[in-house]
């Protein structure tokens, strides 16, 4: 991405790890696998698609327009520091949520590419080392969708949240194949799956709606591989494996939590931002959007059996506990369905647009 276009310059903002060593495993048994697994990798193969022709991107976005993000989904809209803004400003804080939310999905999204390289590694599992390629594409695929998207329609960008950085230094540095998986099939992407969805369904823009429906297909089978290889994975955990694990899960969910308060939007646009973020806390729109953020991950860390008295607690603080009992594929279904309808209206335009500059008559 253009470097003009951070919000702050891009060498501040590099971000390395250094002197991070993983064990790579090599397995020699090419004739055995599970077949949710090895189904879920025959679906990574037939389900790839081409960023670069699949989108229309010859679509305008215009952030003055309600349709892309309406005011009230601004995490301090109604509030003092909101209402003390000209129209023009608050459009203008509008673009910047945008660029914000975008920036945060596109750096997760580079986080998971890395990540999903990993598992390629270290997994001991030939299966599971099959799928993790096909994930592998589909990241880059993400990456350089949302580049894109931040580039040629955003034109700002901001550099990755502190609480979405120490999530995945964590999540990357650790030598263990399961905490990989955990940390970012699970976690990252079961919370970026309700933030993606909300997206999707609220904004009224075609272009990010699309972006965001399609996008949610891949991740969908991402959550349902971590669902699969951990089940098997946890089964036979120790006690001091288990409570590790665990300890693990309520640090990140405390950390996905916080990482939506956008401090640095706040911040940027000259506003108090301890005033914003203490705003933020009372609001009852923030409140169902951090909910609905944990929809996917609840049930899905139930599902493979990291559901302690301390994790139950930790979703109960939340307010989230209500999730439990949800099933994760009928998520990952309906996310296919709405992905596929999409697809269709995208092809259909296309096809459309391809016969008026042909000048083919209808009849």
């Amino acid at each position: 991405m253009s470097t003009h276009r951070y919000t702050v310059p891009v060498d501040q903002t590099e971000w390395r790890l250094p002197g991070h060593a993983t064990d790579v495993v090599f397995n020699w048994e090419y004739d055995t696998g599970r077949d949710r697994l090895l189904s879920l990798y025959e679906q990574g193969k037939d389900k790839q698609w081409n960023a670069a022709r699949r989108i229309d991107w010859s679509i305008d976005v215009d952030f003055a327009d309600q349709g892309v993000m309406p005011d009230y989904q601004v995490p301090i809209f109604g509030s003092d520091s909101w209402e003390r803004l000209s129209r023009a400003e608050k459009d203008d804080l509008r673009h910047h949520m945008v660029a914000w939310l975008f920036s945060q999905f596109l750096h997760g999204e580079q986080g998971a590419l890395i990540c999903s390289a990993k598992i390629v590694e270290t997994v001991p599992q030939v299966d599971a080392k099959f799928y993790a390629a096909t994930q592998v594409i589909d990241e880059a695929r993400h990456v350089e969708l949302y580049a894109r998207y931040l580039n040629d329609k955003v034109d700002l960008a901001y550099p990755i949240n502190p609480y979405l950085a120490t999530l995945l230094d964590q999540t990357i540095s650790d030598s263990r194949w399961d905490l990989t998986y955990l940390g970012m099939q699970m976690m990252v992407e079961g919370v970026a799956l309700g933030a993606f969805g909300m997206v999707r369904d609220l904004t009224e823009e075609p272009l990010t709606k699309a972006i965001n429906a399609l996008v949610m297909a891949d991740e969908a089978r991402h959550v349902a591989f971590g669902i699969a290889a951990l089940s098997d994975a946890y089964r036979d955990l120790s006690s001091a494996e288990r409570k590790d694990r665990e300890d693990f899960v309520i640090e990140a969910s405390w950390l996905l939590r916080d990482r939506f308060m956008a401090r640095e939007v706040w911040e940027r646009n000259g506003l108090d931002a301890d005033e914003c973020v203490a705003f933020m806390e009372q609001s009852l729109i923030m409140s169902e959007f951090r909910k609905k953020l944990f929809s996917r991950l609840v049930p899905s860390l139930k599902r493979i059996g990291l559901w302690g008295p301390r994790v139950q607690d930790t979703f109960v603080q939340m307010g989230v506990i209500d999730y439990q009992d949800l099933d994760p594929e009928d998520f990952f279904s309906e996310d296919e369905r709405l992905a596929e309808e999409l697809a269709m209206g995208v092809r259909a335009g296309q096809v459309a647009a391809t016969i008026d500059a042909a000048g083919i008559s209808a009849a």
